[in-house]
């Protein structure tokens, strides 16, 4: 039941209605069952995935809290990370780790037949079980209670707007919230119905249209030349971040139709002057994830120890790494977080001798120049690092590489061709450039608002009505509605490209 369907909208409405009819000591159980149904409509069986995830957590929660024996407390923290993380990696590497390990053992003349497990890959696996481990690991350091009614608890790692892809949600955040009274209220109601908007506009309007023209390139490498593969990098950056930035939001707002709310998961990413900016304003809370639960106590063990710096690099590189593997079984994403890794690093050694650079040629940094020039810069290179994303194999990339570096022109036949690979015309040219600026008022409108989410749309006061307020959600709507048509009747409405994660 994927968010961009009529079916979810239906099923939104009606558990809206139930949640706001039902007392509030019963709406745990609204939302659990709705949360269960919501995923279980992908494929029911799987639902038992989530289930021993669940109770597994829930129960070493409990013996953590109530045991003084460290080695008590390290074995049910083991306990939890060995059964979510075995089922993880079963599920979504097992015939990634057989078919290289394989491989590596035919190098030595061993002949060995490559064997594939036809698994399903549970939707939103790699989001609830990071979710459910940072919960245990909470716990195991003192930082968080553990949760002692089971309901809130599974409904904390089934919740149904953020279940499948996020915002992967902290336990001192969310279950507190799933627990307070929540009385309707009419502004959080708008507000969430403003944010699922943008989030429609987002998914239908700018990542779907753009990836029909990055399809077309990805799907005909070898009629591509370099500007055509260059053009579906940057449209892929865009189409990539709406895609998910718009998941996120429809998942904001549904929560906050219902009073509660989730963590800010994207914060203007391509305003970014760097590459550690960048990081901290893309999915965030995978991000602080990484961050908090690898990263740090990886740097905390290399204190006190020869050449830190060093290893703190090395950690930021494998953190990454770890990262790209997150996204998927495939040297591609390994290829990615470690390219994203060097970057980081690169952006930490130069970071300093950039600045005395500024300060001894009497370089104004905040120049509009310069800050269009550092932040054009992060979007090419994201856009570069987007083709390990997008590429579905190594052989893919490396082919696309091989274009790109050598077909090269500059003629009108050139860029004809190039527009052809990418399937622009002159109505297609327009339809992009609307959609980038349909984007750039998003942000330009964000970075003033006071609420935390980014907004093309107006916030409407309850006692107030304004005739150019409502317009702008009518056009929005209108819009939206249309883009979907056309991608139904063309066949390229798509689902959320996290939902594989």
């Amino acid at each position: 039941m994927s968010f961009n369907s009529l079916k979810f909208l239906i099923f939104l409405v009606v558990v809206l209605i139930l949640y706001y009819i039902i007392p509030n000591k019963f709406r745990w159980i609204l939302l659990l069952v709705a949360s269960y149904y919501f995923y279980m409509s992908w494929n029911a069986s799987l639902i038992v995935l989530i289930l021993i995830t669940t109770i597994t957590s829930y129960l070493s929660g409990i013996f953590i809290e109530r045991t003084d024996n460290k080695n008590k407390k390290i074995f049910w923290l083991v306990f939890a990370l060995v059964v979510s993380l075995g089922i993880l990696i079963f599920f979504k590497y097992i015939n990634f780790i057989l078919s290289n390990v394989i491989g590596f053992l035919n190098l030595f003349s061993l002949n060995l037949d490559s064997i594939f497990l036809d698994l399903i890959l549970p939707v939103g696996i790699s989001f609830y079980t990071f979710q459910t481990l940072s919960y245990v690991i909470d716990v195991y350091r003192g930082e968080y209670k553990a949760e002692k009614h089971f309901g809130y608890f599974a409904l904390f790692v089934s919740f149904f707007p953020q279940l499948v892809a996020g915002p992967i949600e902290r336990a001192d955040n969310l279950i507190p919230q799933l627990k307070d009274s929540h009385i309707f209220n009419m502004d959080d109601f708008l507000a969430g119905f403003r944010i699922i908007l943008v989030g429609f506009f987002r998914k239908c309007v700018i990542a779907d249209v753009c990836g029909v023209y990055v399809n077309n390139v990805f799907n005909n490498i070898g009629d591509s030349n370099t500007l055509s593969i260059f053009l579906a990098g940057l449209l892929f950056a865009i189409e990539i971040y709406n895609d998910f930035a718009g998941y996120s939001d429809i998942a904001t707002g549904c929560a906050r139709m219902m009073g509660i709310k989730l963590t800010k998961n994207f914060d203007r990413p391509f305003l970014s002057q760097s590459f550690n900016e960048m990081w901290s304003r893309w999915h965030i809370t995978l991000n602080n994830w990484f961050r908090d639960y690898i990263y740090l106590p990886l740097n905390y063990k290399a204190m006190g120890k020869k050449h830190v710096k060093f290893r703190v690099y090395i950690n930021l590189v494998f953190v990454f790494i770890i990262s790209g593997l997150w996204h998927g079984a495939s040297w591609t994403y390994v290829l990615w977080g470690l390219f994203n890794g060097i970057l980081m690093v690169i952006d930490q050694l130069t970071k300093k001798p950039i600045q005395n650079f500024y300060k001894k040629h009497n370089l104004n940094r905040n120049a509009k120049v310069l800050v269009f020039l550092r932040r054009f810069l992060i979007i090419v290179v994201m856009s570069f690092s987007g083709y390990f994303f997008r590429s579905n194999s190594i052989e893919q990339f490396f082919e696309l590489m091989g274009r790109f570096f050598t077909s090269f022109g500059f003629s009108i036949e050139y860029f004809k061709s190039s527009f052809n690979s990418l399937g622009l015309n002159l109505t297609g040219f327009i339809q992009i450039a609307l959609t980038i600026a349909s984007m750039i008022l998003i942000y330009n409108f964000g970075q003033f608002k006071k609420e935390e989410e980014e907004t093309i749309l107006p916030n409407i006061k309850v006692k107030t009505f304004n005739v150019l307020q409502y317009s702008c959600y009518v056009y929005t709507f209108v819009i939206i509605a249309l883009s979907w048509i056309m991608l139904i009747k063309t066949n390229d409405i798509s689902s959320f490209a996290y939902f594989q994660f």
